[in-house]
């Protein structure tokens, strides 16, 4: 006799108890497109990451980052950028230059402008070591590499968001000060980023540790409403982290499909938070997210197939059962 599926109420979702104290709804910030399959070292096909970033859309998340113009030397598995954005074109229309891009330097934004993509995205970082692993600068010198590549998408009209990573630990420096990924964050702003992730790049943090580190950042005057939270779960930490975030007041939150994802620079990491974990809590916490659970956990499923591997998502397994991988 086979398990039942756990429906609590009639569509495999949780028990919805609201919490009055949290924020009424949240945007997902799907990242699993750029973030999650740049790790892979078996290069996915084009075609896959385009019907990977149909799907998601489909499930109704509202932002997919869906690429990176980078060099292929540093990213080899995100080399088909300008192909895949072409691809997306074609089966999403206009839809597809609102998708977010990663834009490492000026070329990179020279590639990102040829397409008339609309939200471009740096990647910076709160250590020193960080910075010159992965920009080949110091910490002070990536501001002077992004403030041309701020100023003139600024002038193009495109949005810009900002990633800071390794705001809770770094593999090389420990522990990482919290004044100092606050100075770093009203850097960023300043050059003219409209929205601030805060990044677990090696997933060490904990809720206190989220808490405070909001609380610093409304200290120095800048605002909760501009700043999301990019979580990884190398310590099981993440949806206790997205917890302590909501309390805070942060509505963006990025996520990955399936759990996808790591950081090639930084080889401790491992996934991020999974959209359908997030997804399945902040349903039980009656937070409003747009987002279809089942669509979802369906895609995950599919793109784990493609990769050859179980999903590393909780949910996924949980709903997905044996064709989670």
């Amino acid at each position: 006799m086979s398990e039942p599926t756990y429906d609590a109420q009639g569509e495999g979702l949780p028990q919805v108890v609201p919490d009055p104290a949290l924020p009424a709804a949240v945007t997902v910030y799907e990242v699993g497109p750029r973030d999650g399959l740049q790790n892979e070292s078996a290069l996915v096909p084009t075609q896959t990451k385009a019907e990977f970033v149909r799907r998601l859309a489909a499930a109704g998340l509202p932002v997919i980052e869906s690429t990176s113009f980078v060099h292929p030397r540093w990213v080899p598995q995100l080399a088909d950028a300008a192909d895949l954005v072409d691809l997306l074109l074609t089966e999403l229309g206009d839809r597809a230059l609102d998708m977010p891009v990663l834009v490492p330097n000026d070329r990179g934004l020279d590639r990102a402008l040829e397409k008339g993509v609309r939200h471009v995205a740096i990647f910076g970082s709160a250590t020193e070591s960080f910075a010159r692993a992965n920009l080949n600068r110091s910490l002070d010198e990536q501001f002077a590499m992004f403030e041309p590549v701020v100023s003139r998408a600024r002038g193009n009209g495109l949005d810009v968001r900002a990633y800071v990573s390794m705001c809770f630990g770094d593999p090389w420096e420990g522990r990482v000060p919290i004044d100092q990924v606050v100075d770093v964050g009203r850097r960023l702003f300043d050059l003219g980023a409209s929205q601030l992730s805060l990044g677990d790049t090696i997933g060490v943090g904990t809720s206190g540790h989220v808490t405070a580190l909001l609380a610093a950042f409304h200290e120095a005057g800048l605002p909760v409403e501009r700043l999301a939270v990019h979580f990884h779960d190398t310590y099981g930490q993440a949806l206790a982290n997205a917890t302590a975030a909501l309390r805070a007041g942060v509505t963006t939150f990025d996520a990955s499909a399936g759990g996808l994802g790591g950081c090639p620079y930084a080889k401790s990491a491992t996934g991020n938070l999974a959209t359908e974990d997030l997804v399945w809590l902040l349903t039980g916490l009656g937070v409003e997210h747009g987002v279809d659970l089942d669509s979802l956990v369906e895609t995950s499923t599919w793109m784990a197939g493609r990769l050859g591997r179980p999903s590393p998502s909780a949910v996924v397994r949980a709903l997905g059962g044996n064709d989670a991988g």
